[in-house]
């Protein structure tokens, strides 16, 4: 038996793992700028700006190892991700651009015409399990999230 939820369970982390990175929300190995030597960080807009081919910054922590992350996610007009859930709680602040979400159990199934119109300062609170997708529609967008790590992202799609 135990050996069935081990395996289970490495399955599990797999996908998600997997389905990060297919969702684009893959994550640098570092945080964009280290700490000093009193242990400040001050990250100016132009570290926080996305490297050639990402869409994700890692700020502070890693969101694949324990303890508080916070990345920020840039997403061009007409992307956006598919139903998911993910293992820890996520905090989210909407920086810049209209974000159109979905959550819930309706989530479940994709449906991009019926999502929620989300404006530039709005705060989501993601539970742990939450069933969501998320997308920009016309124009680029930039969340920031926080939350605690390891987080794992499964998708509902790969059921």
């Amino acid at each position: 038996m135990r050996t069935k939820t081990l395996i289970r369970n490495t399955l599990m982390t797999l996908v998600g793992l997997l389905t990060s990175v297919l969702l684009g929300m893959q994550t640098a190995s570092a945080q964009v700028v280290p700490q000093d030597e009193h242990g400040f960080m001050i990250a100016t807009p132009a570290d926080q700006m996305p490297g050639e081919g990402s869409r994700t910054v890692n700020i502070f922590g890693d969101p694949s190892k324990p303890g508080i992350y916070v990345i920020q996610i840039t997403f061009p007009p007409g992307r956006g991700s598919r139903p998911h859930f993910h293992s820890t709680a996520r905090y989210i602040t909407l920086l810049k651009g209209t974000w159109w979400v979905s959550t819930g159990p309706e989530s479940d199934v994709y449906d991009p015409d019926n999502m929620r119109k989300v404006e530039p300062g709005t705060f989501i609170y993601e539970p742990p399990g939450g069933h969501h997708y998320d997308m920009a529609k016309d124009e680029e967008v930039v969340v920031q999230i926080m939350g605690m790590g390891p987080v794992v992202t499964t998708s509902l799609e790969n059921r």
